[in-house]
């Protein structure tokens, strides 16, 4: 059984979603949601799940060299990271340590709406403004780069000319807890690289 930890900046509905789905299976277990905001949803959501819930200040979160951070992971055993709702960027040192391990899932359809401040609400409003067609989810591994890693999964849903970005909100949310434990418990059993 691998060992996941899940970084969370807010709500936490995926973290909710994805310990439900995992700590009731046998392919992986939740030991830990890593969050860098004290008054965030998610710390309430850990407790109700009985999960360990650590909080972090960005300043060792986002270190170049995140060694308690790396110390906690590995005293934990954690095998893979997925990020739901994660607004920091991954340190290169976490990247290396967990290569294609870090899993994270965007609120679009990269490469479009995404990048630094684009998570959200935001994405919600530009996808409305730019009149788009069609929106959807991505998960994919993160890398160096803001939404830039490999990507493993897409799907989408269509954007009518009257919806507003609450709508879209949505119709994502939908998309994420139909879909994420779905393809990252997939991920982890294909054994990937």
């Amino acid at each position: 059984m691998k060992n996941i930890a899940i970084f969370a900046s807010g709500n936490g509905s995926n973290a909710e979603t994805l310990t439900n789905h995992f700590n009731n299976g046998n392919t992986a277990n939740v030991k830990l949601i890593v969050c860098n905001n004290k008054n965030a949803l998610v710390l309430q959501r850990a407790k109700n799940l009985n999960i360990e819930a650590l909080i972090m200040p960005k300043e060792h979160l986002c270190s170049e060299n995140p060694v308690e951070l790396l110390e906690i992971l590995e005293s934990r055993k954690i095998d893979y990271i997925i990020l739901a709702g994660y607004l920091l960027k991954i340190p290169l040192a976490l990247v290396n340590k967990y290569t294609h391990k870090i899993i994270n899932i965007h609120p679009a359809l990269l490469p479009k709406y995404g990048g630094k401040g684009m998570y959200g609400m935001n994405i919600h409003k530009a996808v409305v403004e730019a009149k788009e067609k069609e929106t959807g989810i991505t998960i994919h591994l993160i890398d160096e780069i803001y939404d830039n890693g490999e990507v493993i999964f897409q799907t989408s849903c269509s954007v009518e000319p009257d919806d507003t970005p609450e709508i879209v909100a949505k119709k994502i949310s939908l998309l994420e807890q139909t879909y994420f434990p779905k393809v990252v418990e997939e991920y982890i059993l294909s054994g990937n690289r």
